[in-house]
């Protein structure tokens, strides 16, 4: 499903994308698309990967070449301005937070997401099904707060 996702994307977007992956092959690239997007298409192949029912502190501590096969040292070097995961959520988040931090004053992080809605669209915070404290309620409303700017932006551009 992440190879038609990212052709689609390519044909519309000016964009580059970066497979890291043990599972897509160049072969999951038609001959012909490959040769349309050979400059903004590029797969490398990962070691490992996180199973979906794969426990995410499990996997960081027993998959230790996991940080470097899922592109976010690339986000945190200015290489890739997004990582993008059509996997275990968790370990993505888990693994963020290892490599890339938080912001001072945030424990947790949190996913925002585009949705539609009635009036076109709305942003939601996605908390994830974790056990949360009154102190984490409130730091995820100062990220709303802080990303506000942003999402209004985005919805003009829409």
């Amino acid at each position: 499903m992440a190879v038609p996702a990212a052709l689609a994307i390519l044909a519309e977007q000016s964009i580059s994308i970066l497979f890291w992956s043990v599972r897509v092959c160049a072969g999951a690239v038609g001959a012909q698309q490959g040769q349309a997007y050979a400059a903004r298409l590029k797969i490398r192949h990962a070691s490992q990967l996180v199973e979906m029912d794969e426990r995410p502190q499990e996997a960081m501590r027993k998959k230790k070449g996991l940080f470097d096969a899922c592109g976010l040292d690339l986000v945190k070097a200015g290489e890739a301005e997004a990582c993008v995961s059509a996997g275990n959520t968790g370990a993505l988040m888990a693994t963020a937070r290892f490599v890339l931090k938080t912001i001072p004053g945030i424990d947790r992080p949190a996913i925002l997401g585009r949705i539609p809605a009635h009036h076109g669209h709305t942003h939601m915070l996605d908390l994830g099904a974790n056990r949360l404290h009154a102190e984490n309620l409130f730091q995820f409303a100062m990220m709303v707060r802080w990303l506000r700017p942003i999402c209004t932006a985005s919805s003009a551009h829409a």
